[in-house]
């Protein structure tokens, strides 16, 4: 029982190596899913006095939960941009599959309630999960306008294309977030903090 908890751990050390697109404030380097996963666990606690539904119906614990397992996929599957649409269902199968491998290095009784929580997560359906989903969509964005739109510059991420993919979630899950978000870039996109389109000719990045 304890080797499988040991083996597990060290599984989940691969995902401080699975290198995402935005790089740590006031840093040259890229932010990792692991730490990506603990900063939006920490923003939603933060954030909970802004969450729609309060305790004793809204169980903070619970989104904690979703957010410390909402990545582990990506040790097998790597990170994609949330910007890029194209090919969602296929990386959701395949994140579906990564997880239950991973998790499946516990015990059944163990593992189950994790995958649930990650299905959770992805449905987006109880109050908990739309509140989380509103903590992971909003710090990549966050971190973007704290480093001048690095990665919507550097993918040609514009600003249509920011709200539209971060704007439903976020509000769905936190409107007050989203109030305040949305304010921001809207002021940003004056500065020149968002990509461009590609020209006719160009497709569009396939992963950022």
């Amino acid at each position: 029982m304890v080797d499988d908890i040991v083996r597990f751990m060290l599984e989940l050390e691969r995902l401080k190596s699975v290198t995402r697109k935005t790089r740590v404030t006031g840093s040259e380097r890229f932010e990792n899913s692991a730490e990506h996963s603990w900063q939006i666990a920490m923003f939603a606690a933060a954030l909970a006095p802004f969450a729609p539904t309060s305790p004793p119906g809204f169980d903070l614990a619970r989104v904690t939960a979703m957010l410390l397992v909402h990545d582990v996929g990506e040790i097998d599957t790597g990170d994609t941009l949330v910007y890029i649409e194209e090919g969602e269902a296929e990386r959701k199968a395949a994140e579906r599959a990564a997880v239950e491998r991973i998790f499946g290095l516990l015990p059944v009784e163990q593992a189950a309630p994790f995958v649930a929580l990650w299905q959770e997560f992805e449905d987006g359906t109880t109050p908990e999960a739309r509140f989380a989903h509103a903590a992971d969509r909003a710090m990549p964005a966050l971190l973007n306008l704290a480093n001048r739109g690095q990665s919507w510059v550097e993918h040609g991420i514009t600003h249509e294309r920011v709200v539209r993919r971060i704007g439903p979630p976020i509000e769905a899950g936190c409107p007050a977030l989203w109030a305040w978000m949305r304010a921001r870039l809207d002021e940003e996109l004056a500065r020149g903090w968002f990509g461009t389109l590609p020209p006719a000719n160009e497709a569009p990045p396939g992963v950022g």
